[in-house]
């Protein structure tokens, strides 16, 4: 997922990576200075301050975690301590590649990041932690935030989505894929009856079908090339298509002539997929995001003869048809109830079933976002 900048309330600077008070702890426990880290160890205060542990991305395909002081609480602002944050495997493994194109420096900013493109930054942007200091109404409550990967953070109050009760924790950190997906549904037009098919069957695509399959009536298809997702499609309400299905029978027959097409895969061939799958005058809808890498667009044969629309959908900002009555925090608060569904949430847990302890983060992190990884993105626990 693609989060990019969008504005927010004012954010303190919870430290800059040339700020020396900032220890830093590599794969080897080791600091810079080659002492041994207390990485392992959570975080601590000294005196009134405390001190907060991130995961920091330094250079190609290395992160670190560092060691910051935290200031006093402004005004406006709440702490909290970190319970879980997810990876946005397809953003994140740009970012940690240094493959953020420089045009894109400023809009791929994410809300709360510290850093600069391309390295070192503290990205990310799916926690879920609970409320030690603050308003009285929030202290003691489980919230959502839009803050990278860090045990223990401040945040404007404004930031802050309070999780419903029965949405468990871990599940809440897929709230802002849920809400990437909400904006492309909006931006597709889709409606209910339509027969509607995404291409992929990563955790976006998962969840651009969690949303289609509620609409009535509709006939959903969702196609990747590993069968393993076949359960998880078929539990979410939509039709599962691999290769081989592909080349012929009931499942191939929903995904032809498709009113709406989603592209989630992040691979050339996929759009191709989506394009093929099109029918007349449909509309495929590309939320992949692919940073410096040029990307074949088969836009010949009968790509014109069909007067097929090619559009983007990115959640930076919130789709026009809402934009006039939606603000982010509405759009946000929304796709985070959606995840209390009684039926689709239970579904959704699978999405978030690997976990990754963040004091083994600074290796494990790159490893899940390499491109040989498989599987779903997992979230760091802390």
């Amino acid at each position: 997922m693609n989060i990019q900048h969008r504005p927010e309330p004012h954010a303190i600077t919870m430290d800059k990576p040339s700020d020396p008070a900032a220890r830093r702890s590599t794969a080897s426990g080791e600091t810079s200075s080659g002492q041994k880290s207390p990485g392992q160890s959570p975080s601590r205060s000294i005196g009134q301050r405390h001190i907060a542990r991130a995961l920091w991305y330094v250079r190609p395909g290395i992160a670190e975690v560092r060691h910051e002081p935290l200031p006093a609480l402004p005004p406006g602002h709440a702490q909290v301590r970190t319970l879980y944050s997810a990876l946005s495997r397809g953003t994140e493994r740009l970012v940690l590649a240094g493959a953020v194109p420089p045009s894109e420096y400023a809009s791929m900013r994410a809300p709360l990041q510290a850093g600069a493109f391309p390295f070192p930054v503290k990205y990310g942007y799916c926690a879920t932690g609970i409320v030690e200091q603050g308003p009285p109404e929030l202290v003691g409550r489980a919230v959502f935030c839009l803050h990278p990967h860090q045990d223990l953070f401040l945040a404007p109050v404004a930031m802050l989505i309070p999780v419903p009760d029965g949405i468990p924790p871990k599940r809440a950190t897929l709230a802002a894929n849920m809400e990437t997906a909400l904006n492309a549904v909006w931006d597709s037009g889709a409606a209910p009856g339509d027969r509607i098919v995404i291409v992929g069957a990563g955790i976006v695509g998962l969840m651009v079908a969690a949303v289609c399959a509620k609409l009535p009536g509709a006939d959903v298809t969702v196609i990747d090339v590993l069968s393993e997702r076949r359960a998880i499609v078929e539990a979410l309400g939509a039709t599962f298509a691999g290769p081989a299905d592909m080349a012929g029978g009931a499942a191939a027959d929903g995904a032809r002539d498709a009113d709406i097409v989603f592209h989630t895969s992040a691979h050339p061939a996929g759009l191709a997929t989506a394009l093929a799958c099109a029918g007349l005058e449909a509309t495929i809808v590309e939320m992949s995001w692919y940073g410096t890498k040029p990307v074949e667009a088969p836009l010949g044969g009968a790509f014109h003869a069909r007067r097929l629309r090619l559009i983007s959908s990115q959640v930076g900002q919130v789709s026009p048809g809402h934009r006039p009555r939606w603000d982010y925090r509405r759009r946000l608060t929304k796709a985070l109830d959606m995840l209390g569904d009684p039926v689709v949430g239970p579904v959704l847990d699978q999405l978030v079933a690997t976990e990754i302890a963040f004091t083994d983060a600074a290796t494990a992190v790159p490893a899940a976002l390499t491109g040989e990884a498989s599987g779903l993105a997992p979230v760091i626990r802390y």
